[in-house]
């Protein structure tokens, strides 16, 4: 059965504008600029009086479901302009500490000694993404962006960096894991 109309409103905050032309949502704010493309779903995306309203006109499930979506992608586009993202990344080990080192502009992290091993490990970070080590535990790395897509592939990147084969991965816990996420400065634990 086919919904008439199904519609979501995201308030538009303070500082930030946004644009869309043809489902190519432009978000402006203090920390940058994010650009999304919703080219490939079939929903009306309008600006109207401090709000960005997406609409979905007689949307089967899967049509109704993609509005919520799209218009939770704005909002994360909207914060991150705003506030930026954070991960905070634990350092995990039980015997071999782990090392890691940053390059300058914090878009190279390198891992050595990684359950006592000789590679190492390079882990590039995403366009707009740093990394830097935690001034409070130094057993702690923070990625920083405006892009939470982005922030969050890079913290999954670094974990799959140090995955552990050919390993009981019951007795060998040692890792790489994101402990907290959230806006920069607020965030909140995930263990």
């Amino acid at each position: 059965m086919r919904t008439v109309k199904a519609s979501r409103k995201v308030k538009i905050p303070k500082g930030v504008t946004v644009s869309a032309k043809a489902r190519n949502v432009v978000v402006r704010g203090e920390r940058g600029i994010l650009r999304r493309n919703f080219r490939h779903l079939a929903c009306d995306i309008r600006i109207q009086a401090g709000y960005v309203i997406v609409e979905v006109w007689w949307g089967n499930r899967q049509a109704n479901a993609a509005v919520r979506t799209v218009a939770t992608h704005i909002e994360n586009m909207m914060t991150g302009v705003s506030k930026g993202w954070q991960y905070n990344c634990r350092l995990v080990y039980a015997h071999f500490p782990i090392l890691t080192t940053i390059n300058d502009d914090g878009t190279q992290l390198t891992v050595r000694n990684f359950i006592g091993e000789k590679y190492v490990r390079e882990v590039s970070m995403r366009e707009g993404v740093t990394v830097d080590r935690n001034p409070k535990n130094k057993e702690e790395l923070i990625l920083i962006g405006n892009d939470i897509e982005k922030v969050s592939q890079t913290a999954a990147d670094i974990r799959t960096s140090v995955l552990i084969k050919n390993k009981d991965i019951r007795k060998f816990l040692d890792g790489i894991y994101v402990a907290e996420k959230g806006t920069i400065g607020n965030t909140k634990s995930v263990i």
